[in-house]
């Protein structure tokens, strides 16, 4: 047993008794890709491909899942794994997967899914590695500290436990004191209080290259959600020299634009605006380069994070990302243009002080939780260190293991695998529908005959986001008249709709000549088609 002493008002024991086995359980590279070959040749609605390989060697797979021509009808790309250390977020798009071709095929006779379960897979091996660490960056060679050498300077394990975690320095130059809240844990000091530091509080790790920095040049390369374009964070450790500059984002970028028929990007990672909806600020979607959702996009994700909130029995805490310079989760908005929604799928729930008060602290909030959960071998014991960089001090290796904070224990994962599936499955039913009603057919002549027709989305989505209207990559809806142009005397052959609003319609008309049968067809690859045949 371990015990672990928190401030709450006064001083509790917490013990930790049972093992947290389920963080153990989560697929490995080779498990995961057994699963999915398993799901393909099971089902036949599903295929397996890789878009290539990292520069680890691990495949970018992706599930397409499907019938008859599955590029002509609205799809949703459910993602996983954008950043390494989310192992859940895999799981749960493995688990989708699995739902969706056990129990709702009924569905794929309007839908279509490209399930890729894993951007990241170089960074999540890390996990399974003999030193545990919360790695972003792919295999990609790095000099991220620009001297001319290689990830000499990454983290070091100085406890040799297999997990790098923190160490405190006793220092009167240090930023940090004991937290109120749990003398375990360190807090920055409030400097308008006038609190004196009595801590440094850094990454486990040794200054190899003696450049008067520690962990700068880490043994990774670059983080797939921070190398994106949408506000791409130039000069930045993990981003890269340009964005798109990996094999896997410039694969699955290439793989996505030629899947016209995209509507919603789904992504389990640590954006979220399902617990909250991004809010709209009209100053910020007014500029040349907008950096604010649009408002009808706004009000759209609002609807579904009121949905989400009464689909997902997950309370919302702490849930403040909403996107980080050149993640994928903006980039699908911003620069795809698609509906783009983001959640973690799981955060540690909202706890409460001795005194009923929150905690300020996500990891006192967390290790309150563990108690609560009586959770083992979530935190490492402080332990006292030589540490060459700081000879005559005390330094001290310990915190948090690495995953746990964003991570639950493996067997949640099927409950909020099957939440999910519910969520995703209604947001994918509110796709749009064209329907062509009310035909009328009027003699003008005994050879001419004026055609009306009603186009009308039959669904609570509009055919296009806002964003998405500005957007070259979303195709408008195209009608097409089934006579030779020289037989239409009012009308065009082909019309061009921008869009239709959710359970908008417009009307369309024709003047034609001659008899017989005539077929218009009406739609886009991201709503579907619809067609109907006139008998003049």
């Amino acid at each position: 047993m371990k015990h672990l002493l928190f401030g709450l008002g006064m001083m509790v024991s917490l013990t930790i008794t049972v093992a947290v086995n389920g963080q153990g359980d989560y697929p490995t590279l080779d498990q995961l890709a057994a699963q999915l070959r398993q799901l393909a040749n099971a089902h036949p609605e599903a295929t397996l491909k890789s878009l290539g390989k990292t520069a680890g060697g691990k495949d970018i797979w992706v599930l397409e899942v499907g019938t008859g021509r599955m590029d002509s009808k609205p799809a949703m790309a459910v993602f996983g794994g954008v950043e390494g250390y989310h192992l859940l977020g895999v799981t749960l798009a493995l688990k989708f997967a699995e739902n969706l071709l056990t129990s709702n095929k009924e569905i794929l006779d309007s839908q279509t899914f490209y399930i890729f379960p894993n951007m990241s897979p170089d960074a999540y091996q890390q996990y399974f590695a003999p030193i545990k660490y919360e790695r972003r960056g792919n295999a990609t060679a790095v000099d991220h500290d620009r001297d001319g050498a290689v990830s000499e300077d990454g983290y070091d394990d100085l406890n040799g436990d297999g997990y790098i975690t923190m160490m405190r320095i006793e220092s009167p130059l240090g930023g940090y004191i004991a937290s109120e809240e749990n003398p375990l844990l360190l807090r920055p000091i409030d400097s308008k209080k006038g609190e004196k530091g009595t801590h440094m509080y850094l990454i486990e790790g040794i200054d190899n290259d003696k450049d008067g920095q520690l962990n700068e040049d880490l043994e990774e390369g670059i983080a797939f959600n921070k190398s994106l374009s949408y506000q791409f964070p130039a000069f930045e450790a993990l981003a890269g020299d340009f964005p798109v500059s990996q094999i896997e984002s410039r694969l699955l970028l290439d793989y996505l634009y030629e899947r016209v028929n995209i509507y919603t990007v789904f992504t389990f990672g640590p954006a979220n605006n399902l617990s909250e909806a991004l809010p709209y600020q009209a100053a910020n979607a007014q500029k040349r380069v907008v950096t604010s959702i649009l408002e009808k996009d706004a009000q759209l994700n609002q609807r579904l994070a009121t949905l989400y909130g009464g689909t997902v029995s997950l309370k919302s805490y702490g849930q403040t990302n909403q996107g980080t310079p050149g993640d994928f989760f903006q980039w699908a908005y911003f620069h795809f243009a698609r509906l783009s929604l983001s959640t973690p799928g799981w955060w540690v729930p909202e706890m409460k002080t001795g005194d009923t008060k929150n905690f300020r602290s996500s990891e006192a909030n967390f290790l309150a939780w563990a108690d609560s959960m009586d959770m083992e071998d979530v935190f490492v014991p402080w332990t006292k260190i030589e540490h060459p960089d700081y000879p005559g001090k005390q330094v001290e290796v310990g915190g948090i293991k690495p995953f746990v904070m964003h991570n639950p224990p493996f067997g949640m994962a099927d409950s909020l695998a099957l939440m999910h599936t519910d969520f995703i499955l209604q947001v994918a039913r509110q796709h749009p529908k064209l329907m062509l009603l009310d035909l009328k057919t009027e003699t003008l002549d005994k050879d001419l005959t004026r055609i009306t027709v009603e186009l009308f989305n039959d669904a609570p989505f509009p055919t296009h986001t806002e964003m998405g209207k500005r957007s070259r990559w979303f195709q408008k809806i195209r009608v097409d008249m089934g006579r030779e142009a020289a037989d239409i005397l009012v009308g065009d052959k082909i019309k061009l709709i921008d869009s239709l609003e959710a359970y908008g319609k417009t009307t369309l008309s024709w003047v034609v000549k001659g008899k017989g049968a005539v077929r218009i067809q009406a739609g886009a690859p991201h709503t579907g088609f619809t067609e109907i045949t006139v008998n003049l």
